[in-house]
């Protein structure tokens, strides 16, 4: 007897633009891949921890290709249960969620209902699904006036109290969705600059001993996987959103439970429909150089090390990379220009080429003009002498 299989996955963010590209035609990509998971692997249920949505407001062919791949997902023989994020509207996701439960999509967005788990048997008894939403303090706040809940700790700790008495009365196994930063992801270096910061206004860093006593805890809002404990996990985003997550793998979290509890758990790797490259050099080096012939497909951030800002670059680089969205200017050469500030040092000049090779240096990071610039300069400055003088 194998047990329950769930396939824990988060972060969909449907809807989401890369540097202002959809992304809904390379995330259905990915969703027929999770589908196809799912029936080869006989998928039990699909655990999806918040971020079903990337806006409050989702468009129309968001909600279709929600629909779509949630009705797939149910095809291949799986049940979902399903949490609202910070990116989501609530209510919105929710809309309709008793009658999606009668075809086995549960999706959990009430603030109370962390304590109305989804029940799914298999052939060693009751698996306790607790979908706890994203529940900030101002939103559960006022209906336990008798508790401090100020942080997102505080609201997590209570929660999983509550549930952990609930566990004890209903007995079988458990897995609890959150959507948090949890110990052991510091979201100064975990995050990418996708995902919006809910360490801000008091909401924290949630403890790992909060989620003791589940069998297992599938986490959301960290972008990369991620293994706290071998119960509590980060599957990150099925897409790459965000240049900072070039080097997370895609894919979910392919979990087992056998008759005792946590059995086996696996990863499955999920495609990635556009590959990211962060390219640095020279633009000439860039648009000529044959290493780079394999990036010419991806979506490509470049940052140029010339030593003078290229002009029109980022036209110059779609040439060759017709996917290349950000541009990033690092010089090579950085001159430490001393404590004086711009307008001392021009000030300090005793001539006409050297306030301008002060600009230059300033515009340069440090960089004065060249042998070249500096002939060109003092050709015109005396081209320029020579008229006032004849005029």
């Amino acid at each position: 007897m194998n047990g329950m299989k769930i396939l824990h996955t988060s972060d969909w963010h449907i809807g989401r633009t890369f540097h202002t590209h959809s992304t809904l035609e390379h995330l259905a990509v990915v969703f027929d891949a999770l589908v196809a998971v799912v029936g080869e692997r006989g998928v039990d249920v699909v655990a999806v921890a918040g971020d079903v949505f990337d806006s409050a407001m989702p468009s129309k062919e968001s909600y279709a290709l929600l629909t779509r791949v949630l009705r797939r997902l149910k095809e291949a023989g799986a049940s979902v249960v399903m949490t609202s994020g910070n990116h989501d509207s609530a209510t919105r996701l929710g809309f309709q969620a008793e009658w999606a439960a009668l075809a086995g999509i549960h999706v959990v967005t009430r603030p109370e209902q962390y304590l109305e788990p989804i029940t799914i048997s298999d052939e060693h008894g009751p698996v306790h699904f607790y979908g706890i939403p994203f529940l900030e303090p101002v939103l559960i706040r006022h209906l336990h006036p008798a508790e401090l809940l100020k942080t997102h700790e505080q609201v997590l700790r209570f929660v999983m109290t509550q549930i952990r008495t609930d566990m004890g009365v209903r007995g079988g196994r458990s897995v609890v969705l959150s959507h948090c930063f949890a110990a052991g992801v510091a979201p100064a270096t975990a995050a990418s600059d996708v995902e919006r910061d809910i360490t801000a206004g008091g909401l924290d860093v949630v403890p790992l001993s909060v989620f003791d006593s589940c069998d297992y805890v599938a986490l959301g809002h960290i972008h990369g996987r991620a293994t706290l404990t071998d119960r509590v996990r980060y599957s990150g985003a099925p897409l790459h959103y965000s240049f900072s997550e070039v080097s997370k793998p895609r894919g979910a979290w392919l979990v087992e439970l056998d008759a005792s509890g946590l059995g086996a758990v696996d990863w499955a790797d999920l495609p990635v429909p556009r590959r990211l490259a962060v390219l640095t050099g020279e633009l000439a080096d860039l648009l000529e150089n044959s290493s780079y012939a394999d990036n010419e497909s991806d979506w490509v951030k470049a940052i140029l090390t010339d030593q003078v800002r290229p002009l029109d670059a980022m036209r110059a680089l779609q040439a060759r990379f017709a996917h290349a969205v950000a541009l990033e200017h690092r010089p090579a050469i950085r001159v430490d220009p001393g404590d004086n500030s711009y307008a001392e040092r021009i000030r300090a000049a005793t001539s006409d080429p050297e306030i301008v090779a002060g600009f230059l240096s300033f515009v340069r990071n440090g960089v004065g003009p060249t042998e070249f610039e500096s002939a060109l300069v003092a050709e015109l400055l005396t081209e320029q002498s020579t008229r006032a003088v004849n005029s």
